[in-house]
């Protein structure tokens, strides 16, 4: 093999400097340990990058997406840098004492337990590397990892000390470092799982960044469970209490539908393999399962497992004491006037946006990057006045959106009758480049970039634009910066790139003008605005050069980057 030459310095590399130093300089020295660990984490996935790029070995083995650059630095950086924002607006509630220190302590092992995630991907990506054929210059990459294995050595350090720092016994500790252990193991099973089953549908940065939030996601359910059934075996800063002593029941039932249906192609492929297994044996052949047997299994599969498993775990974990289904029912119609209307303004938006766009796809020579930016614009019409006027709402909407979704695309994977075809045409007629057949995955993008910001913007928030971040990020400065620069632009950023300084212009002032409208109504709505104007053009300009110079999927990273600057 031979090597590729690829520049040191990159334009989405200083960017991510530029973000990491913004976090670790806002920190308060009670936060410096870790800030310490995410410089030695950003350092690490440096090196680990400049190897990567360096020798097709690595992307060869795992055939991540074509046209994007690996992304292991932004991808290993973003969820830390996240829950460190987190950890920083915490310090200031605790100080006005509007925060509780087991809240700190909940974030902090988020927190970890993400960095350990990401850490523990970087040392097997190092392994992978390792394993290559010596036609590499053997010096520069004996160097490589040696610092890299110095830095990994330094982060278990950091995070030893932290952990007792936050911990009453020895136990304790021990429990916690084999939490983070778990984490680090389930991270690297699952990162194998998603680039060798979905090849070419994600680079190795995206691919890291969803690993690290699923684990994390399913670490705080298996937590949750755990602690349910033994509470005094597990140490309460492992369950994930959203800023109060008991969860909401908002955030139990979000979790619940999107994790059962993750889960749920593991099940149908044990209740298929029992019930092939039993077709066999009562005919004494080979006999497989008829592909209509298999949509009516499928489906009834998936109602059991939703309507009885799920819900039974969700009244397990929160007490319910009526059906969680029911439970929402009477959420929304609590206040129906406001909520029945804005579903029925939600339901009229979709069809008729989707109808004009499919139609546009399939009979106009629109490009299919200014098309999708359509959707980002409608994402502002459908999710900035809900997020004003039903917030909570806007929580438990974007959870059904999602699973629908969930939903959608497994029956879209596995063609099944009668849905799966004709929702594979469909939907193959909003794809662009970053898309594939197998896996299509910019509307959950899409989504997830709105409703992150605003999930993890609950509890005490003191600063009011960090929900917002997503819509604005993409609806407003993306969308604006695609459009302008695909009719105006002149000036590129880079000779292979497509991005232009006129587009990221457009974007970066689109979005300072509707923050500057935002303010005020928010400010008359009583909310609390401390949010510093120069710190505000940081975080705009910030994310506007990222979505310039990342050939990452942008809807992934944008929203998550600004948010972690506007909660400084």
């Amino acid at each position: 093999m031979t090597k590729t030459k690829t520049p040191l310095v990159t334009g989405e590399r200083v960017v991510v400097a530029v973000v990491v130093s913004r976090v670790i300089l806002s920190l308060p020295l009670s936060l410096i340990s870790h800030g310490f660990s995410l410089f030695l984490l950003c350092l690490s996935a440096f090196l680990v990058e400049i190897r990567a790029e360096t020798s097709p070995f690595l992307l060869s083995r795992f055939s991540p997406r074509r046209g994007a650059s690996s992304g292991i630095l932004l991808g290993a950086v973003t969820l830390p840098s996240v829950m460190l924002s987190k950890l920083v607006q915490l310090t200031r509630a605790i100080s006005l004492h509007e925060a509780e220190q087991d809240e700190l302590s909940h974030v902090t092992m988020q927190y970890w337990a993400a960095s350990a995630s990401c850490c523990a991907i970087l040392i097997y990506l190092s392994v992978i590397m390792s394993q290559a054929k010596k036609t590499e210059s053997l010096s520069s990459s004996l160097w490589l990892t040696r610092v890299s294995l110095t830095g990994t050595v330094f982060y278990g350090v950091a995070c030893f000390v932290s952990l007792s720092m936050i911990s009453h016994t020895g136990l304790n500790t021990s429990l916690k470092m084999l939490w983070m252990l778990f984490h680090g193991l389930a991270a690297v099973k699952l990162i194998r799982h998603l680039l060798c089953t979905f090849p070419s549908c994600a680079s190795i940065g995206e691919a890291l960044l969803v690993t690290s939030g699923l684990v994390l996601y399913f670490g705080d359910f298996l937590a949750c469970t755990i602690a349910k059934i033994c509470e005094n075996l597990i140490p309460v800063d492992l369950v994930s209490i959203s800023y109060g002593i008991k969860r909401t029941e908002t955030g139990i039932i979000v979790q619940g539908l999107l994790l059962g249906l993750l889960l749920f192609p593991m099940v149908f492929r044990c209740v298929l393999h029992i019930y092939e297994t039993f077709l066999r044996k009562r005919d004494g052949g080979q006999r497989n399962c008829s592909d209509a047997a298999k949509s009516i299994l499928f489906f009834v599969s998936l109602v059991f497992f939703m309507v009885l498993a799920v819900p039974s775990w969700m009244q397990f974990v929160h007490d319910f004491h009526q059906h969680p289904f029911l439970w929402v029912l009477t959420f929304v119609f609590s206040e129906p006037l406001k909520r029945i209307s804005l579903c029925i303004y939600w339901v009229l938006l979709i069809v008729v946006s989707v109808s004009r766009f499919y139609s546009i796809s399939r009979s106009s020579k629109v490009e299919r990057i200014l098309l999708r930016k359509y959707y980002h614009l409608m994402a502002v019409l459908m999710f900035l006045p809900a997020l004003v006027l039903q917030p909570k709402f806007l929580d438990l909407a974007f959870g059904a959106a999602l699973a629908v979704f969930v939903a959608l695309e497994i029956i879209r994977i596995w063609r099944v009758q009668p849905l799966g075809e004709p929702l594979h045409h469909f939907m193959n007629a909003f794809t662009d480049h970053r898309d594939s057949e197998l896996l299509i995955v910019s509307h959950f993008s899409l989504l997830l970039g709105c409703a992150l910001p605003i999930w993890m913007s609950s509890g005490f928030n003191d600063r009011a634009l960090s929900p917002f971040s997503g819509i604005l990020s993409l609806g407003i400065g993306d969308t604006m910066a695609s459009m302008v620069g695909h009719k105006y632009g002149v000036l590129r950023w880079s000779k292979t790139g497509k991005k232009t300084v006129e587009g990221t212009a457009a974007g970066i002032t689109s979005v300072m003008a509707v923050c500057f409208v935002l303010v005020p109504v928010l400010a008359s709505m009583g909310y609390i605005l401390s949010q510093g104007w120069w710190s505000l053009l940081l975080a705009v300009t910030a994310t506007g050069m990222l979505e310039a110079y990342t050939a990452q999927l942008d809807n992934a990273f944008i929203p998550l980057v600004f948010y972690s600057l506007l909660c400084l």
